[in-house]
């Protein structure tokens, strides 16, 4: 069994914007390596709590949301999901993004697993939550269109990984955290 021998953190030296947006901030790094080399990297720097992916269980199914993503051109099936307000715990904010993609509410979020997308050089974290026991209930949101709610059968998930529509990482990711989440529960 492999033990990890890179413990100590590089030194940040200096750390440099050098791009922003009105969502990113990209940042350069003046790393110093324990072994004394040097290197200079790039991040897309964190900006805001992280974000939520929320997998709705409604009887016997999952509620998937199809929206169009800016990134891929195209309308994409996944999990609902938005962004933690400042000042906002995950678990409301997960019951937030619940009611305004969904239009219901839950009564028994779990936690399952925060995920990064690309820790080499994204600082972003989506904690995915696991909502049961749901009832109806809409609050606005800020969406630009209204979003379609599509319900998956339980039984059926397998199939959702072979959609091209379904493509999104932590979509993906989140369907197997959940199998995993109901194969050990029993």
């Amino acid at each position: 069994m492999n033990t990890l021998s890179n413990s100590i953190k590089p030194i940040i030296h200096k750390v440099t914007t050098v791009a922003t947006s009105r969502l990113i901030q990209i940042e350069e790094l003046d790393l110093e390596f324990s072994n004394g080399e040097k290197r200079v990297y790039e991040r897309i720097a964190s900006r805001g709590n992280g974000a939520v992916l929320i997998i709705p269980i409604l009887g016997n199914e999952i509620l998937l949301i199809r929206e169009y993503a800016a990134g891929t051109d195209r309308y994409e099936l996944a999990f609902p999901k938005g962004k933690i307000e400042k000042g906002e715990e995950f678990l409301d904010a997960a019951n937030r993004e619940l009611m305004e993609e969904v239009g219901y509410e839950s009564a028994k979020l779990t936690l399952l697993k925060q995920l990064s997308l690309a820790p080499s050089y994204m600082g972003h974290l989506t904690t995915i939550v696991l909502a049961e026991d749901l009832s109806e209930h809409r609050e606005p949101g800020d969406e630009p269109e209204e979003i379609e709610v599509v319900p998956w059968k339980m039984s059926d998930v397998d199939q959702l990984i072979e959609r091209d529509d379904f493509a999104e990482g932590r979509s993906v990711a989140a369907l197997y955290l959940m199998k995993q989440y109901f194969k050990t529960k029993g």
